[in-house]
């Protein structure tokens, strides 16, 4: 089935290497749309990050976000928010701002190992889903306001909050991606020492896991967690988790897939999602064209999978798996950025992953 209208897809490159990378990602998107018998996307450019500051006073402008409602997703280059200057540097950042506008409550991030890559446990393929709007996220975990307050100089207080609703629909996300998977969940928590919060989190998951059967369900703390994926990231399938266990879960597990060049992820809702790698913006090697594309290109290809399920489109999946097949077949290749050991400018790689989807 051919999607009957072209999709439009917001781009936003962002600050340090996302003009060079997100330019990347869509050179590959594009081909594998071809490739794959879709209907190409109408990209819409819009202001985002320290340029959009100069040009429209905002790091996310209201008409950034205005415009974002009328896609059907987008791509979103890193930020470098600590480098704005004030008020913006202390404001809630480019991402945070968009995941909580658009109530992206889903951060789902692969972890997967592949050739080339310098996996530290090889054959790592697990999935981290994280709930993305409550937890010690305190710049976005209330509706008005911060979650995070100073009641006098020397005090400094931050609220976890976690609510049955959005657990319930975290746990349900998770349990129906392990389904697709491999059949195997795990929920990560601190329900020991956080007993209300977590132990709240814990619960609902396991309760929300009874509708899945077919699952497969454990549950560790948080920081014996750490040491089982050190271990043997290998064994595990989807892992669930609140929002700051989730962050830090998915950086450890980027890392030992192989690198954080390589750790993609989607922020979703129900009916919207932003394609975001999971590394920062790297300013140190900005215009160098030196920068791994493999995160955002991954990103991407995830956006496609999400697409394709939401209007039952099977080009779009087709796609999807083809960005896949081209950037391992182009790492197995030894086409590969300085990071990873290899040569490639970021241009050049994206280009090799166009080449090998389009088979020319």
């Amino acid at each position: 089935m051919t999607a009957t209208h072209n999709l439009r897809l917001g781009l936003l490159e962002g600050d340090g290497i996302g003009p060079e990378i997100v330019p990347a990602a869509v050179e590959v998107v594009d081909a594998a749309l071809d490739a794959a018998g879709a209907a190409p996307f109408e990209w819409v450019r819009l202001p985002l990050g320290r340029s959009a500051i100069d040009t429209h006073g905002s790091p996310t402008p209201p008409s950034t976000l205005d415009a974002l409602a009328g896609t059907d997703a987008w791509l979103l280059g890193p930020h470098d928010s600590a480098a704005y200057p004030e008020p913006y540097k202390s404001q809630l950042n480019p991402s945070g701002t968009i995941r909580k506008h658009f109530g992206l409550f889903a951060n789902i991030r692969p972890a997967k190992a592949f050739d080339g890559a310098r996996s530290i446990i090889p054959g790592t393929d697990l999935v981290i889903v994280r709930e993305n709007t409550q937890g010690f996220y305190a710049d976005r975990n209330t509706y008005a306001g911060t979650g995070e307050f100073m009641p006098d100089a020397n005090t400094a207080i931050a609220m976890g909050i976690i609510t049955r609703d959005a657990v319930e629909k975290i746990a349900r996300t998770a349990f129906e991606l392990a389904q697709a998977r491999r059949g195997k969940l795990t929920i990560v928590h601190k329900a020991n020492v956080l007993r209300l919060t977590t132990g709240l989190f814990r619960d609902v998951c396991r309760e929300i896991g009874q509708q899945f059967p077919d699952v497969e369900v454990d549950d560790f703390h948080i920081d014996a967690m750490t040491v089982h994926l050190v271990r043997r990231a290998d064994k595990f399938d989807v892992i669930v988790t609140e929002n700051m266990f989730g962050d830090i879960l998915s950086d450890l597990a980027g890392e030992i897939a192989g690198s954080l060049g390589i750790a993609p992820s989607i922020n979703a809702s129900l009916d919207r999602a932003m394609a975001q790698a999971s590394h920062g913006s790297a300013p140190d090697i900005a215009g160098r064209n030196i920068a791994n594309p493999i995160a955002m290109i991954l990103s991407a290809g995830m956006l496609l999978q999400w697409l394709g399920a939401r209007h039952n489109d099977a080009t779009l999946i087709k796609a999807a798996a083809l960005i896949e097949t081209g950037v391992n077949a182009t790492v197995a290749s030894g086409t590969v950025t300085p990071d990873m050991g290899g040569h490639a400018g970021t241009s050049d790689f994206g280009s090799a992953v166009a080449k090998s989807i389009s088979g020319s």
